[in-house]
């Protein structure tokens, strides 16, 4: 048989775990049996260098979802795929929207990154959601979580058809990770060394941060690796606590690896999450974390990780105190990867290419 076609239908190269982990995917198809293809609504951002060797990248040049429905439709039926994969929740929902004007044969596979209780502020969005996602997500083939709670939440909150839901962890490239992760990044001095990764917006709790190290160690630092609108407003707050030469804030990083390798312990406050790649990856380079509650699955990670590698503590005194707990131990190399096996590329690669295979082989 031919190779199944298969579109990825992304928002923007602009830096989201979400569309990494979509990228991710679409590499580790074996090309004999698939033809994967990037359909983006706006290739603009640092992930265009995450795009895989010969796969074909779609433009759409249209960055807001409502005005990019018609030119993506008009995109699929073109390219007429056999399988059209997206993922950002109302993404997903745009394109099962306008399932009745694609071909019928492309099956339509939607990945549900983050919870949907976050998607919308406010009753209108919340309700517009509650409705809108048993409707249309009964349309999809298969709705794809990283995590066992999501897949709870959407057919218990939200009446997705559970025999529709299929768990796939985010697969993590250990090796790559390592290899990037040389020479080590760690500021001078004899303290603890935390890293956050992630944007800088409300979700992540970068603020929280700015709290806890105003009463960490005097001899701590943290880095806090990441762009977003509270930039300005989390600098501010740093600088009026006396922390500008303790908190350092780069920016967006490609070489984060180097920086989280090189620390003691990797800090992730959220207030929600899907399932947190910084943490996934930082387990990769053999760096604890140290997480809240909220931060999506992480629960399902450290029940998979070694004991003690990942700590799940409430923000405030709790989480403080797990920081505080950590030793400063300065390595030349990147410690012994802590990843839990269900999460290594082979596994998780290998589990999508057979669901593919079964959603497409009910059109074929």
């Amino acid at each position: 048989m031919t190779p199944l076609r298969v579109a990825f239908v992304i928002p923007s190269f602009a830096g989201g775990g979400a569309e990494r982990v979509m990228l991710a995917l679409a590499g580790g198809l074996d090309r004999a049996r698939f033809a994967p293809e990037i359909v983006v609504l706006d290739a603009t951002g640092p992930w265009r260098a995450l795009v895989p060797a010969g796969v074909p990248v779609g433009d759409l040049g249209v960055p807001r979802i409502r005005r990019a429905i018609r030119p993506l439709v008009r995109l699929l039926r073109d390219r007429r795929p056999d399988v059209a994969l997206s993922t950002i929740g109302a993404l997903n929902l745009a394109l099962l929207a306008a399932r009745p004007f694609l071909p019928r044969a492309t099956r339509i596979v939607v990945r549900e990154a983050n919870t949907p209780h976050r998607h919308a502020a406010g009753a209108l969005g919340r309700a517009f959601y509650r409705r809108a996602y048993p409707r249309l997500y009964r349309r999809a083939a298969r709705v794809i979580v990283p995590a066992a709670y999501l897949a709870r939440e959407l057919a218990e909150d939200f009446g997705v058809p559970a025999a529709k839901i299929a768990l796939l962890h985010n697969p993590v490239d250990e090796a790559g990770l390592r290899a990037a992760a040389l020479p080590l990044v760690r500021a001078p001095g004899p303290g603890p060394r935390y890293v956050a990764v992630g944007r800088l917006s409300p979700q992540k709790g970068f603020d929280r941060l700015i709290d806890l190290m105003a009463e960490a160690d005097p001899a701590a630092r943290l880095t806090i690796l990441g762009d977003g609108p509270l930039r300005a407003e989390l600098e501010a707050a740093r600088d009026a606590r006396g922390l500008a030469d303790r908190v350092s804030m780069p920016g967006f990083a490609a070489d984060a690896p180097r920086h989280v390798a090189g620390a003691d312990a990797l800090l992730l406050p959220s207030r929600w999450e899907g399932l947190p790649n910084a943490a996934l990856e930082a387990l990769a380079l053999g760096t604890r974390v140290i997480a809240t509650p909220e931060a999506g699955g992480i629960g399902e990670i450290a029940g998979l990780a070694a004991p003690g590698s990942v700590v799940v503590a409430p923000a405030g005194s709790a989480f403080r105190a797990a920081a505080a707990a950590v030793a400063p131990q300065p390595p030349a190399a990147p410690r012994p990867s802590l990843l839990p096996a269900e999460f290594r590329p082979a596994i998780v690669h290998a589990r999508f290419a057979d669901m593919l295979a079964a959603v497409a082989g009910d059109a074929r």
